[in-house]
């Protein structure tokens, strides 16, 4: 079992509950339709999403700057700052003592967002850019967490290809300093695999457990589900639904979810059929 993380007033004991990452989306291009980057008042809008996603139940909030959909228009650093710092600074100033994360794949976003008091490292290339943002996270002492993908959705096994690449990835990232309790691996569900592909990873997601790290799974809304259910990205909860409850059954630790409220109730009940340990009146720690 992974050793606990201590962030801020929340320490992460893996393996006892399933924890929630809410996310905000400070872009106008999201593929699900949430970025708050166009409203007259962004930084406000995120403020006011992250106060009810913790009402509902979310764990940490996730803050990106950067459109990760297929067919995106690449960000510049500058534009990236520009979006998630203060986002980032305002986030803090109102929720103490919430865990931020921030996700980014460049190295000046993720040190600027860490100055202004986030507290993870959420790095979307941590697998194809041979987890350069290892130093960064390891300078501020911050949880890395190593998201998986390929270029091209090339593979013999995707589900031991990609235990492979990250396996390496968290070579590199202790390498350059990262304390290995601190990483969190990611399969990158949706990132360079096909539907069908995605499938065969979610359906053995305990295999990643074979790298001795916390799992973060990110299903929420993904095109894998609208395949599927044949449903545009506003209709894919029930999907989403189903792939948290797999994913603690195969014994992940993070969900990263749009739907928070959601997502907290089914984790929770999934959580206390899986884990056990649950009794009449008990309260969630």
């Amino acid at each position: 079992m992974p050793d606990p993380i201590r962030v801020r007033d929340l320490e992460l004991r893996f393996g006892e509950r399933t924890y929630v990452m809410g996310i905000v989306n400070m872009t106008p291009d999201s593929f699900s339709g949430d970025g708050l980057l166009a409203g007259a008042d962004p930084v406000e809008a995120a403020v006011t999403q992250a106060r009810r996603m913790v009402a509902e139940g979310a764990d940490i909030i996730d803050v990106g700057g950067e459109s990760t959909r297929p067919g995106h228009e690449p960000v510049s650093a500058a534009d990236e700052l520009g979006r998630v710092v203060a986002v980032v600074r305002a986030l803090r100033e109102t929720l103490p003592g919430l865990p931020l994360s921030v996700d980014t794949s460049k190295p000046a976003v993720a040190d600027a967002a860490l100055q202004a008091g986030a507290d993870i490292v959420n790095d979307v290339a941590g697998v194809t850019a041979g987890a350069a943002l290892a130093p960064v996270a390891a300078v501020h002492d911050a949880p890395y967490i190593v998201m998986h993908s390929r270029a091209e959705p090339v593979y013999e096994n995707v589900v031991a290809e990609t235990v492979d690449d990250l396996r390496v990835a968290l070579v590199a990232a202790e390498g350059q300093g990262c304390r290995p309790e601190s990483l969190i691996v990611d399969p990158g569900i949706g990132f360079g695999k096909t539907a069908e592909q995605n499938l065969a990873l979610l359906a053995d997601l305990g295999a990643l457990r074979c790298l001795g790290r916390a799992v973060l799974l990110g299903t929420s809304r993904k095109s894998t589900i609208g395949k599927v259910l044949d449903l545009p990205a506003g209709e894919r909860l029930e999907g989403t639904l189903a792939t948290t409850a797999l994913g603690v059954a195969a014994g992940i630790d993070i969900v990263r979810v749009h739907d928070v409220a959601a997502n907290v109730r089914t984790a929770r009940m999934s959580d206390a059929i899986i884990r056990g340990g649950w009794t009449e009146g008990q309260r969630r720690q």
